[in-house]
This record gives structure tokens, C-alpha cells and sequence, in this order.
């Protein structure tokens, strides 16, 4: 039987079982699979993924996992552009913007107090929201 070792980094150990959070889980096969495939099944959304490096570089979701490799895998990246090293996505998320319903006028204000662009309006119906395009 074959194994590798993961390490899931930041938010994505919120996926994951208490008892595996935040260090590093060996993970035993039979039939091998795609990285993308071994994310998953651990629970994880592969769109929540930025980066994985197998052994140390980095590789895309097709990816196809080894035994004995250790493979880490990161969150998406916000503040940092890691473009030239990400395999897994065409392009880094750049700016973050919400639109807020009208029962979530604090969160709204809070969002702007930490630098996030915010649109809210409390007369706004659903459907002037669903018009909106950010």
C-alpha cells in the first residue's frame, strides 16, 4: 500500500477534522489519483486552493500523487502575488468586494473600516441587489 503525506495551511485546515488540523496527515492508497482528487477527498474545496507544491514544487491539480510524496497545500493568496509560482489558478484574486444586503448594515461598516470596498444601501430590494454588477 502507498502513502503521502499533506499539510493543509491557514483556513484550509477548517475543513478538516479537529484531529488533523494544522500538521501534517498521512494519507494511505491503493489506486493513485490526481492531487486535485486527494484535496478533495480530505474535504477541501479545490477553489479554495492557491498553491500546492508536491515535494517541494509547485504543481497543478492534475498533478498525479506518488508514494512517499509530501504534498503542502495553501489557501488563496490576497495580499500576495504568487502568479508566477501558482500552477492551480489562471490568475490571483486581486480586489475584494462586497454587496451587502440590507439587514447587514454593521458588517458593512465594519468591511469599510478595514479597507474593503462595500456596497450597501437599507432601501435596496433584492432585485435592485441581483442588477448590481462589481
Amino acid at each position: 500500500m502507498s502513502s503521502a503525506r499533506f499539510r493543509f495551511y491557514a483556513e484550509l485546515n477548517d475543513f478538516l477534522p479537529n484531529e488533523s488540523r494544522t500538521k501534517e496527515v498521512v494519507r494511505r492508497f491503493d489506486v493513485g489519483g490526481s492531487v486535485k482528487d486527494f484535496v478533495e477527498s480530505f474535504g477541501v474545496p479545490h477553489t479554495e486552493v492557491d498553491l500546492v507544491l508536491a515535494n517541494g514544487s509547485p504543481v497543478d491539480f492534475s498533478y498525479q500523487v506518488r508514494d512517499g510524496d509530501f504534498v503542502s497545500v495553501y489557501p488563496v493568496f490576497e495580499s500576495l502575488d504568487i502568479a508566477s509560482v501558482s500552477r492551480v489558478r489562471p490568475a490571483p484574486l486581486r480586489v475584494l468586494r462586497f454587496l451587502l444586503d440590507v439587514h447587514l448594515g454593521r458588517l458593512a461598516a465594519y468591511l469599510r473600516m478595514a479597507g474593503s470596498d462595500a456596497l450597501y444601501g437599507n432601501q435596496a430590494s433584492d432585485g435592485d441587489l441581483a442588477a448590481v454588477v462589481i
